[in-house]
């Protein structure tokens, strides 16, 4: 599926939708380069998760647990992660098999551990087309 936005306002409304949608244990990835708008869709999945508390990259953290909302929120960032040791260390596969649902960023840097099945979030600009205008693009991944 490819949607279109051309503000931060809808990058943030279809997060909400997404975020209304979600079922706990499910696992999104969320790709796309520095500026594109990641925290905004975030910020978004949070608002339609019922979560009222400020979100925000976790770069040095890796990864930041909201538990206010209708399930618990993982958010990772794992663009620091030197190798896989560090997610065992965290104890990723509590979240990714856990009870909340789980939004990973830079996914593409821990492709082994993902689990066998999530929805991939590409976000890309393309200034032609302006400056706020974001393709989003979501899809299943099944690797077996």
């Amino acid at each position: 599926m490819i949607i279109e936005s051309y503000s931060p306002k809808e990058t943030l409304e279809l997060g909400k939708k997404i975020g209304r949608e979600v079922q706990p244990g499910q696992v999104y990835t969320l790709i796309g380069d520095l500026g594109v708008g990641k925290t905004v869709f975030t910020q978004g999945i949070a608002e339609g998760l019922d979560i009222r508390e400020p979100i925000c990259s976790p770069t040095f953290t890796i990864v930041q647990v909201y538990e206010e909302g209708r399930m618990p929120f993982y958010h990772f960032d794992v663009y620091r992660i030197g190798d896989l040791e560090e997610m065992e260390e965290i104890g990723y596969e509590d979240y990714f098999y856990g009870k909340g649902f789980t939004m990973i960023e830079w996914a593409n840097l821990i492709e082994e551990i993902l689990p066998p099945s999530y929805r991939e979030v590409t976000i890309e600009k393309d200034l032609e087309k302006g400056f706020d205008y974001r393709k989003i693009t979501i899809r299943e991944v099944n690797k077996s």
